[in-house]
């Protein structure tokens, strides 16, 4: 069900906060709670109700993770060398990359396996569950934080309603159990908030202006340059940088207004969700990118995948390493194709290129100059933004061969897939 769908505009969401709001005043917290709960997953199942069970399994799971990793931690058991917490931590981690891992990536492996191999191996169609990324991120940071000890209430509707909601089930934020478990405790969750009930409205309003109006209103400007370079037309230099500007506001409204959305419904019924945005086409450097541009995402991969994998702390090289892969995960993340593991290993690199810029600058005491240049700070974001927006032609692109075409036409080439074997794109 999408937010901007008549279903949901006039029946589902309607409903659900009149019910809410009529058990909230009967005194019946929890029972609003309940509601919550049965409300998103009814949201979730509208598309895919066979998913719903795989959802419920993987909370009930996780769920039972969390509480043997917490009973292990406070006893200080150990089992050899490891400690027992960190035995239930990585089992519960690796179970929920297990179910990642097969709905939406293998049939991405056998394909490539088959391409690249000769193989002609038939997996079957596997479907992918809606909001499986989200939901299992969410679940892999609650377990990861309980075996740090961030963790100290285990109460399973609040847990379910926590990965559950449906505000952002489908297209985020990515939620951390600090964020929203000590909310649904809280007495001011259950009362009636007209203050917030209109900032929250007005804020849904602008979300869906910018989902409907803007980036519906400027998608076919980016189809009609990306579909028929994916069919294998060439587009001329004006079309190539057209499709290239169009996609990457179209791409911004939709997922700005998608989390707007979500964060004035959630200010609607009292619970506050992390803004996702912060004008990241401001940026004046690909890191400075990153801070703006899916704020929970980035706090993910920054938090649970850079510093586990040791973040700056063993120097330079391992550091670059450890924001390539990063990167690279992240974009595989967003989808099981080359193209977007593409595209993560481009912002990897420019990451890389970023931070060894700036090292150098320090090294050379040019830091507090260029800081102070207007020229330099309109390059540098002029440069940012030719640099983001390369690298959606490979998120937007169907074919890594019509990602190739739209580039090639942008800097006047001619596309560097012509003529060839091209089967692996």
């Amino acid at each position: 069900m999408l937010f901007n769908s008549h279903a949901f505009l006039f029946l589902f969401l309607p409903l659900v906060w009149l019910v809410a709001t009529g058990l909230r005043k009967a005194g019946w917290a929890r029972v609003s709670l309940n509601w919550l709960l049965l409300a998103s997953l009814f949201f979730y199942g509208y598309w895919m109700p066979e998913f719903t069970l795989l959802l419920l399994a993987s909370i009930a799971i996780n769920f039972a993770f969390g509480l043997q990793i917490g009973r292990a931690r406070g006893s200080g058991r150990r089992v050899g060398r490891h400690s027992a917490a960190g035995l239930w931590q990585m089992t519960g981690v690796a179970f929920n990359l297990a179910l990642l891992g097969y709905f939406k990536y293998a049939n991405f492996f056998v394909e490539s396996l088959n391409a690249g191999l000769g193989f002609d191996w038939q997996p079957g169609h596997i479907i992918l569950p809606i909001g499986i990324s989200f939901y299992t991120f969410t679940q892999i940071a609650f377990l990861v934080d309980t075996g740090q000890g961030k963790v100290t209430e285990f109460r399973p509707i609040h847990y379910g309603l926590f990965v559950t909601y449906f505000p952002h089930l489908i297209a985020g934020p990515v939620l951390h159990h600090g964020q929203m478990m000590p909310q649904f405790a809280s007495p001011s969750v259950y009362r009636f908030d007209a203050a917030n009930f209109a900032a929250g409205a007005f804020i849904f309003c602008v979300g869906l202006f910018k989902k409907i109006v803007l980036a519906d209103g400027i998608a076919p400007y980016a189809d009609a340059v990306f579909i028929p370079a994916d069919g294998g037309a060439s587009p001329s230099f004006r079309e190539g940088w057209l499709g290239a500007a169009a996609y990457s506001l179209q791409l911004y409204f939709d997922f700005s207004g998608y989390s707007d959305m979500a964060i004035g419904i959630s200010w609607m019924f009292n619970i506050r969700l992390p803004f996702n945005f912060d004008s990241p086409y401001k940026a004046t450097s690909i890191s400075d990118f990153w801070r703006r541009w899916h704020m929970s995402l980035s706090a993910f991969l920054r938090d649970y995948l850079y510093i586990a994998l040791g973040g700056n702390r063993k120097g330079a090289l391992r550091r670059y390493v450890n924001l390539g892969a990063t990167m690279v995960l992240g974009g595989l993340w967003h989808g099981a194709s080359w193209s977007f593991v593409l595209w993560g290993a481009l912002h990897g690199a420019y990451l890389i290129l970023n931070h060894a810029f700036n090292a150098l600058c320090l090294r050379l005491g040019w830091q507090q100059r260029l800081d102070r240049s207007r020229a330099f700070s309109v390059f540098s974001w002029l440069l940012t933004m030719l640099a983001v927006m390369m690298a959606w032609l490979f998120f937007r692109a169907e074919t890594m061969a019509g990602a190739v075409r739209v580039l090639s036409a942008m800097f006047g080439f001619t596309s560097a897939v012509d003529g060839i074997d091209h089967q692996l794109w």
